[in-house]
């Protein structure tokens, strides 16, 4: 099993408000995407809030013999733990009034893939000869109006609410997550990503150059192809491999 992950600022943002961490437990990984949002130094805080909340929520509740059910409610719980501190910093200073970040986050263990996700950072599938597919859902207005059949495909690309967040960690109080399990058998290849990399890119894109990159350099790659897309947002990217 192995994982990289990277970070750049992007070209247009005068602060990279994105975190990555990926870590190894024992022969699993546990790899974790946020995408800060926030005045000043807020969105930067509660993106680094939130990785260092969840890896220190989830190592206190890892063992081994955690079946499915207990390693999908670590997650969740990792995730409300993140919730918890941000949204309790937001309210006892207003400089920080409106903080908050997106996460996505995966175990990846020899048979599964654990994933969870808050607002609109992506986990993608990418299969050999075929493509990447999206396994999380956006949690903006504009796919909410999509998936109530109110906007269509065309309109859904370019709508002026496409990065307007109806759910992020700790805006509010309690935070509510989706949670998906895969299971595989030979391999599994998964990508982690903030929406400075899919809001700019489309899957083919993204999925060329996958396959056409050693997996050593891919992260830089992915990067590389958001910065000539303009890099009008700061781009994170993860990949984690069996």
């Amino acid at each position: 099993m192995k994982f990289k992950s990277g970070t750049d600022i992007g070209l247009k943002r005068s602060e990279n408000q994105d975190a990555v961490r990926c870590e190894y437990f024992g022969h699993n990984v546990l790899a974790v995407v946020c995408d800060g949002m926030g005045g000043e130094n807020s969105g930067k805080e509660a993106s680094t809030i939130a990785v260092e909340e969840f890896f220190q929520r989830f190592s206190e509740g890892y063992r081994e013999s955690l079946d499915d059910e207990e390693i999908r409610k670590l997650l969740i719980s990792s995730v409300s733990a993140a919730n918890s501190v941000i949204y309790t910093k937001a309210k006892l200073d207003f400089n920080n009034f409106g903080m908050g970040t997106t996460c996505v986050a995966v175990f990846l263990t020899n048979k599964s893939a654990f994933i969870a996700n808050v607002g609109d950072s992506r986990a993608y599938l990418f299969v050999e000869n075929e493509g990447v597919f999206r396994i999380t859902t956006d949690h903006n207005v504009a796919s909410l109006l999509y998936e109530q059949g109110r906007i269509t495909e065309e309109e859904f690309e370019n709508h002026p609410q496409k990065h307007m967040l109806v759910r992020a960690v700790g805006v509010n109080q309690t935070v509510q997550t989706d949670t998906f399990i895969l299971d595989y058998e030979d391999k599994i290849y998964l990508l982690l990503c903030s929406d400075g990399l899919s809001g700019y890119c489309t899957d083919d894109e993204i999925y060329d150059v996958i396959i056409n990159s050693d997996f050593d350099d891919v992260v830089q790659n992915l990067i590389d192809l958001a910065l000539s897309k303009g890099g009008r947002d700061n781009v994170t990217v993860a990949v984690i491999s069996e």
